[in-house]
């Protein structure tokens, strides 16, 4: 396997989730740098959609940190980069509460299914929709107050 060309493929669409869940550039760093190890180590030797793991594995470990104590809330960037190069503004996106986030990131972003989400989060496909109609719902109530 050509580890570099693996890294290149998977690292962009892995940061911009990290981010999008944890909300701090050097947080999601070491996140997709602990998921990249995690596949060396541990990734099963005819894993049959490498990319899916390593998401899995991101997301769970992204949940995991945000589980510990030390860790600060800090200010988050306005925009964030999308995969054709584009910025969006996303001020309101950072006032969700991570799991809102990271359903909406995964869904619009990565070009996920809910179906694929709830595989990726380990949560049930209804609670994935239901998420994502929250998470809707509270935008439209941040993007009006903003008008």
């Amino acid at each position: 396997m050509d580890w570099e060309l693996f890294v290149r493929t998977h690292a962009n669409g892995l940061f911009r989730t990290a981010l999008a869940i944890l909300g701090d550039h050097a947080e999601a760093e070491d996140a997709v740098q602990d998921t990249f190890l995690k596949y060396l180590e541990k990734a099963p030797k005819d894993v049959a959609n490498p990319g899916g793991w390593l998401m899995r594995v991101l997301v769970n470990g992204c949940k995991s940190r945000l589980r510990l104590k030390w860790r600060q809330v800090v200010p988050l960037p306005e925009d964030l980069a999308c995969s054709g190069g584009e910025r969006v503004e996303l001020e309101e996106l950072w006032q969700l509460p991570p799991k809102d986030r990271a359903v909406i990131h995964l869904f619009y972003y990565e070009g996920y299914s809910t179906a694929e989400i709830a595989k990726l989060t380990g949560e049930k496909e209804g609670t994935v929709r239901s998420r994502m109609s929250r998470a809707r719902g509270k935008l439209r109530t941040l993007l009006e107050d903003t008008v």
